[in-house]
C-alpha cells in the first residue's frame, strides 16, 4: 500500500493535534496528513509540534464541521478528493447538572459531535465507495459505552456516536470500507481543563442545594483524583490511534486506556444494568474507601507497567 492521505479534524490542540503530527513523522513515511480546524488563527502550536513535517508530510487546512460548505470546500482542494483515512476528532464537552444546562447549549454540543461526525462521512463516504477502499476513524469516548454522572449530554452524543458508526460499518464493510471507534477514557488535554474549569465557575442556582452538593464536593474532587490516576496524555491516544489505522483487520471499537476496562467490563458483565448502576452508586456515594483504594492499586499498577 502506497503514501495514504489522513484528513484529522479538530488538530488546533488536544488529540487531534496530537494524531496529525504522529501520523506526519511516521518513520515509514506512510502517511500525508490534512490537518484542519475551524479558527486557523490557533494553527501556532501544531505548527511547532509538526517540526520539519510541515509543509512535507503535513499540511493545514480551514475546516468547520459544523459547515457543510466548509467541509465540501476543503475535501475539493485535495487532489481527486482522495481521503483515505478519515480522523473524526473534533468536538466538545459539557458536564454538570442537567438543571443548569440550557438546550441552546445542548444543541450546539450535538451539532458538533454527532452531526458534526455526519457531514464529514456524508462528504467522503460516496468517494471511499467508489475507490472500494477507505477507513473511517471516530474519536469516541468510553462515555459512549456508558454514561457517567452529571455527563449526561456529553455521554448521550458519544452513544449517538456509537451508534452511528455501529450501524454504518455494516454497510461501508459492503464496499471495503473500514470503521473504529477509539475510545479513550480520562485524557489530560487542553480541552478537559476547560471543561472543568467552566464546571467549577458554573452557576448551579437552577439546581437544588443537595445536587449542588454533590456536584461540587464529590463529582469534581473524584474527576480530578480519576484523572490524576488514569489520564493518558493525547500523544499516548496518539500512538494507539496509529496502531488502529496500521492495523490489518482494524478492529470496530478499541478502547486506548487498559486501566479503564474493568470499568466498561461491568456492563457488559449484567445485561440488566444493575450491576454497574450499583457499582457506581456505592463507589461514589457509599465507600469513598473503597473508590481510593482502586485508584490507589490502579495507580500502582500503571507505574510498574511504565517501568517495564
Amino acid at each position: 500500500m502506497g503514501t495514504r492521505r489522513v484528513l484529522v479534524t479538530g488538530c488546533s490542540s488536544g488529540i487531534g493535534l496530537a494524531v496529525a503530527a504522529r501520523l506526519a513523522k511516521d518513520e515509514l513515511r506512510r502517511f500525508k496528513v490534512v490537518a484542519t480546524m475551524r479558527d486557523l488563527g490557533k494553527r501556532g502550536t501544531l505548527e511547532k509540534a509538526a517540526g520539519d513535517s510541515l509543509n512535507k508530510t503535513l499540511e493545514i487546512k480551514q475546516l468547520d464541521a459544523c459547515c457543510e460548505a466548509s467541509i465540501r470546500e476543503c475535501v475539493n482542494s485535495l487532489p481527486d478528493r482522495r481521503v483515505d483515512v478519515l480522523v473524526n476528532n473534533a468536538g466538545i464537552g459539557m458536564i454538570g447538572p442537567l438543571e443548569c444546562q440550557s438546550i441552546t447549549d445542548m444543541k450546539e454540543l450535538f451539532d458538533i459531535n454527532v452531526f458534526g461526525l455526519a457531514r464529514m462521512v456524508k462528504e467522503v463516504l460516496p468517494d471511499m465507495k467508489r475507490r472500494q477502499s477507505g477507513h473511517i476513524v471516530v474519536m469516541s469516548s468510553v462515555m459512549g459505552i456508558q454514561g457517567l454522572l452529571f455527563n449526561d449530554v456529553y455521554s448521550a452524543s458519544k452513544f449517538a456516536v456509537e451508534g452511528f458508526c455501529e450501524s454504518l460499518a455494516v454497510q461501508a464493510l459492503k464496499f471495503n470500507i473500514k470503521t473504529t471507534l477509539v475510545e479513550p477514557g480520562p485524557v489530560v488535554t487542553e480541552f478537559e481543563r476547560k471543561v472543568y474549569e467552566d464546571a467549577e465557575n458554573m452557576d448551579l442556582s437552577e439546581t437544588d442545594e443537595e445536587t449542588a452538593r454533590i456536584f461540587r464536593e464529590i463529582y469534581l474532587p473524584y474527576s480530578k483524583k480519576v484523572f490524576n490516576s488514569l489520564g493518558q496524555t493525547p500523544e499516548e491516544v496518539a500512538e494507539q490511534t496509529l496502531k488502529v489505522i496500521t492495523a490489518r483487520e482494524p478492529p470496530l471499537r478499541h478502547q486506548t486506556n487498559r486501566l479503564y476496562m474493568p470499568m466498561t467490563a461491568l456492563k457488559h458483565a449484567d445485561p440488566t444494568g444493575r450491576l454497574p448502576l450499583d457499582t457506581f452508586y456505592k463507589m461514589i456515594f457509599k465507600h469513598d474507601n473503597v473508590f481510593n483504594a482502586t485508584l490507589g492499586v490502579l495507580r500502582m499498577f500503571q507505574k510498574r507497567v511504565g517501568r517495564k
